[in-house]
């Protein structure tokens, strides 16, 4: 018998590009069939020339991307770049995200590569913003001064299961000028905001420095908090958390902060969690001037966090609006549970109800509830994930998750009525999915009189009011929402609540176009159905026929009298005349 011969492991240095389509699942909900056709011709006009042109070889695709491997790391950034510039000539829906790493591989006979070397790659491509491109400390060594580009040193970070921290750099191609923030901005045509007549102040995302990415979800969570305690104050104007989260692992110029969010300061900082303690630093700066204002760092036991959290929140009030009452301070120092781990819970929900997980986030806000019978906001979370997936699919809840979202709103009510978060969104649902208007609409009042700097109040008295019947009181909510958290995600319902109130106006030229605004960004039952029903009394049938065929795409079970239910307002005759219109657009039922 011949002696077993290990197969030796072939190896070589490689410099490896890992890029993917930005939102490419989004894009393949709303046109499956017309998406994939796209990413087939990007890859065969743009991707494989540019690879052929710098000798790369294309190592493997998946869906919305590919991984490609260079003998040089100078190539593989012209690539890059190439790639990069043909994407931003050309109008279409598609942009990428490249990362790109030098490191030795493990090559398979197949061709196939692995290793840290593809790994870091790939992470480095997962934290890039959408049409730029990331590089490791490694291909800076060898690119810089050989390249027409500039990088932007962004420090060493950790990056999911690579044990040792990658340096990073940012790549701005010689002639490019804008930042994808900028260029987004400029795409939806806003204008520098005016500074309020009071002052003014934004808190971005606080930066994790535990070296766990698990513990991301608790600077997250501190953050939010501050915010919270901030907006308490009526002499303050305070941006929202989800238009401040837009800047999240992002290295971005503060005065640029100051002029696209329209505030006076900006507070950032970072957290620092290891074992039972757990040190804030944060630094307070005057936007206009890039002039650090305040800075202190802050140590403690992890069961005296809040404590922790409302000395710099004091802090930074006894700052900027020093004539504050010692009375309104002291509001601050309100906690919103005494239980750490109901309070961990909670954060984990709030996370993954941003990224739409919605049974997973009810999962955990179930837990917060069960272990502080008294946390108003996390039954009222629970209850707005459900209200959340009719909202998305247009679909009627089952009589149980109906009548579930309406116990939890109640029970938010009874434990948090002077909390304005609670009430907000308890008094959402209890309308929306409870038929309960007038109490919803006193809960939501309630609501922005305790809190007026809250934006999901505006947001939620918005859509309580379109529904009661009150459209004009809608379109002022949603406007104050919108000012107050410029860049929030939730802008796009808020452009849809307003596109149903000028339906009920009978305003249905804006409502159109306000409806058109959500599409461009989200396509589904709500914001298809409020431009379906805008466009037939505009006398646009063929666009109103052509918005409902892909509503039917993709919602094949949405019905026009879904509309009783997904489009609730208190009028029969409006909601009569949505369903009306929904038909006369050909939708079934």
């Amino acid at each position: 018998m011949k002696p077993l011969v290990d197969e030796q492991v072939q190896r070589r240095l490689a410099a490896i590009l890992a890029a993917d389509v930005v939102g490419f699942s989004s894009l393949m909900e709303r046109d499956e069939e017309g998406t994939y056709a796209r990413v087939g011709r990007l890859r065969r006009e743009l991707i494989e020339p540019r690879l052929s042109e710098h000798n790369g070889r294309l190592i493997k695709t998946t869906g919305d991307g590919f991984l490609a491997e260079f003998a040089s790391p100078i190539a593989a950034l012209r690539c890059a770049i190439a790639i990069q510039d043909g994407l931003s000539r050309d109008p279409g829906p598609f942009r990428m995200r490249v990362g790109l790493n030098l490191g030795d591989v493990i090559v398979e006979a197949s061709g196939d590569v692995y290793g840290e070397g593809v790994n870091v790659a790939a992470r480095l491509e997962a934290l890039c913003d959408p049409g730029s491109i990331l590089i490791s400390g490694k291909i800076h060594s060898e690119v810089d001064g050989k390249v027409e580009a500039t990088f932007e040193d962004r420090g060493e970070q950790q990056v999911k299961n690579i044990s040792r921290p990658v340096r990073i750099y940012a790549v701005h191609p010689a002639g490019a000028t804008t930042t994808p923030a900028a260029t987004a901005s400029a795409i939806e045509g806003r204008k520098p905001l005016q500074l309020p007549d009071k002052p003014s102040i934004a808190v971005l995302p606080f930066q994790n420095m535990s070296g766990d990415p698990e513990q991301e979800y608790f600077a997250d969570g501190m953050v939010e908090d501050i915010i919270t305690a901030l907006s308490r104050f009526k002499s303050l104007f305070v941006i929202a958390r989800n238009s401040s989260f837009t800047y999240k692992g992002k290295s971005v110029e503060i005065k640029q902060v100051g002029r696209e969010l329209g505030v006076r300061y900006v507070l950032e900082g970072s957290v620092r969690k290891s074992g039972s303690r757990v040190r804030i630093t944060g630094q307070l700066i005057e936007a206009a001037t890039d002039r650090h204002l305040w800075a202190d760092k802050f140590d403690g036991a992890l069961e005296d966090v809040f404590d922790l959290q409302d000395q710099v929140t004091t802090r930074v009030i006894g700052l900027i609006a020093p004539k504050l009452e010692q009375a309104e301070i002291e509001r601050v120092r309100q906690k919103p549970t005494g239980s750490l781990d109901s309070y961990d819970c909670f954060l984990r929900g709030m996370a993954l109800t941003h990224k739409r997980t919605l049974e997973e986030a009810r999962e955990f806000f179930r837990k917060a509830y069960e272990q502080d019978s008294e946390y108003g906001p996390a039954f009222a979370m629970a209850a707005t994930t459900l209200m959340f997936e009719q909202g998305i699919s247009g679909v009627p809840l089952t009589s149980e998750k109906r009548a579930e979202a309406v116990r939890l709103a109640h029970l938010a009510w009874r434990v948090g009525d002077d909390d304005a978060f609670t009430l907000a969104r308890s008094g959402h649902v209890l309308t929306y999915l409870g038929g309960e208007y007038d109490r919803g609409a006193s809960m939501v009042e309630q609501a922005v009189e305790l809190n007026p700097n809250l934006a999901i109040a505006w947001y939620s008295r918005g859509w309580v009011s379109m529904m009661c019947g009150d459209a004009e009181r809608a379109i002022e909510s949603f406007d104050r929402m919108i000012r107050l958290s410029p860049l929030d995600p939730l802008r796009i319902s808020a452009w849809n609540g307003s596109s149903f109130a000028y339906f009920c106006l009978g305003r249905y030229e804006e409502g159109c176009a306000s409806a058109t605004k959500s599409i461009q960004v989200v396509a589904n039952a709500h914001t298809l159905g409020a431009y379906i029903v805008n466009a037939v009394r505009a006398g646009r049938v063929v666009e109103a026929q052509q918005a409902a065929a892909r509503l039917l795409r993709s919602q094949p079970d949405f019905r026009a009298a879904h509309a009783e239910e997904a489009f609730p307002t208190r009028s029969s005759d409006i909601r009569n005349q949505m369903i009306a219109a929904l038909r006369e657009a050909g939708m079934p039922g």
